[in-house]
């Protein structure tokens, strides 16, 4: 069942993950450096409610999704055995339902429509009434400088929105885009509009013209399923909202906006409404991000706010994005874990796959596969680099099948050992994630695929002899098993 997000907050408490701070903090650069020290701690740290924000009157909360166990009660599958793999087994299985086998005949087809009905209970609803509407605050009653907003890092271009979902509409396809983009707060009514070159809510700006209106709202909290379905890489085809609804079993209870055709999430704790003209731009930035490195200040559009609207004693979200591990490290290995199916849709061979926090999720992606023929581990490197929001990756190593890619020591033991330069690592040219410094170029730039399998079947091509892995027979490591107590060790 949904939750908002201070039920989740609640939920947190009892399970011994969230501390309150009841000192004075301040959110000017002081309440940063408290969570990014703690989402550096061992497993990720505690969240964290800062009771009293300086200046402020809305408590803040930080790093509530900055560790495996939360990321599992956020996702509602903390009592599933595979835990977040649990999602991924669910995916596997609904596309292995959906879709037809040749020759499928009418009766078989009535099969599926058990699916199609499980699919619809994941459709946003409608309703008249949310708590995000209890208060509602118009024109000049609007001051963004009320509300708890961080300056995370000392270079920061001013104070940043961090945790907020931007919806947006196509204007050609009426599709819905939620993204989690940052907004740097210009004043009490102005917020930049950080929406990337490849992002949705980018693209959905180029339908409208240069002075027309595109309509905005920006919600915080509810359901702790939106967040990360936010920062999900989904097709365009498919709505965050609706992959929420997924996520948690039902459809999420959507409400109209009081200053435009909007729908946001009814249990937000906060929604900013406003617009965008497409073709006002002003400087945003620097900002320091996920990279570790300050994103270069550039012009990105102006969102006016036209209405604050509020629970009652609402909680203010936010994270810090810095050097990792810090809080996003666990959203993008819920991503890991839960699109893994539908990479294998592409790329049946794929075994199992990491995204190193330390390589900031799009710089470094590494593979196990079951290679087959000549060039295999080149193709799914190709293939990678062409599919999806993964074709930022700058970097992929590919190992064998029996290779666990989350043992970072054996990946690396394995790189060393099994790969040749001249032979083995393949260049190419392609995009970059914008944020990316190192290229010379805006957002493109060179990548390298590193085939770290075995040289040892007949169709690699391996002129010597390829030597065998050191192991112990089986029934040595089982004896050790039955006799450890027994050697006193």
């Amino acid at each position: 069942m949904g939750r908002d997000f201070q039920t989740f907050l609640k939920q947190l408490e009892t399970a011994g993950e969230l501390a309150h701070v009841a000192a004075e903090v301040d959110p000017f650069l002081e309440m940063g450096a408290i969570a990014d020290r703690v989402s550096k701690q061992s497993g990720g740290g505690r969240a964290l409610v800062f009771d009293r924000p300086k200046g402020k009157t809305m408590p803040v909360a930080m790093n509530a999704f900055g560790s495996l166990r939360r990321m599992e009660l956020a996702l509602g599958v903390d009592q599933e055995p595979r835990g977040l793999d649990a999602i991924a087994d669910r995916i596997e299985k609904l596309v292995q339902e959906a879709m037809p086998k040749p020759g499928t005949g009418f009766f078989e087809k009535l099969a599926k429509l058990p699916v199609l009905a499980e699919v619809s209970n994941w459709m946003p609803r409608t309703v008249r009434k949310g708590i995000c509407q209890e208060v509602v605050l118009k024109g000049d009653q609007v001051r963004l400088s009320d509300l708890p907003v961080l300056t995370t890092w000392p270079e920061d271009g001013g104070p940043f929105i961090t945790l907020g979902m931007s919806h947006t509409r196509n204007k050609q396809t009426g599709h819905r885009n939620t993204g989690l983009y940052r907004l740097q707060v210009y004043d009490d009514r102005t917020l930049g509009f950080h929406t990337q070159l490849h992002h949705d809510g980018a693209r959905n700006r180029h339908g409208y013209g240069r002075d027309e209106r595109m309509p905005v709202a920006v919600s915080f909290g509810g359901d702790p399923a939106l967040t990360y379905a936010a920062t999900a890489p989904l097709p365009p085809f498919l709505s965050e909202i609706m992959f929420a609804g997924f996520l948690r079993g039902e459809g999420i209870e959507m409400v109209s906006c009081v200053t435009n055709d909007l729908e946001v999430p009814a249990d937000s704790e906060l929604v900013i409404e406003g617009y965008v003209n497409p073709g006002e731009l002003r400087r945003e930035g620097p900002f320091g991000d996920h990279t570790g490195y300050y994103s270069l200040a550039d012009d990105y559009p102006v969102l006016h706010v036209e209405a604050v609207t509020m629970r009652k004693n609402p909680v203010f979200p936010a994270t810090i994005v810095g050097r990792p591990p810090q809080e996003d490290a666990y959203l993008g290995l819920a991503t890991e874990r839960i699109f893994l199916p539908l990479l294998r849709m592409v790329l049946p061979e794929i075994r199992d796959m990491h995204l190193p926090a330390a390589g900031a999720f799009h710089n470094l992606v590494i593979l196990s596969m079951k290679k087959e023929y000549p060039g295999h581990a080149q193709k799914v490197m190709n293939a990678i680099w062409g599919t999806g929001q993964i074709m930022f990756t700058k970097g992929i190593v590919v190992v064998d099948e029996d290779i666990d890619p989350h043992d970072l020591t054996e990946v690396l033991f394995r790189l060393t050992s099994n790969v040749d330069p001249k032979r083995d690592m393949l260049f190419t040219e392609g995009p970059l994630d914008v944020l990316d410094h190192s290229a010379d170029r805006f957002a493109f730039g060179s990548k390298v695929g590193i085939d770290a399998t075995r040289k040892n079947r007949p169709w690699d091509g391996f002129p010597r002899e390829w030597p065998r892995d050191l192991v112990f027979p089986d029934d040595i490591l089982a004896r050790l098993e039955r006799r450890w107590e027994e050697y006193g060790l």
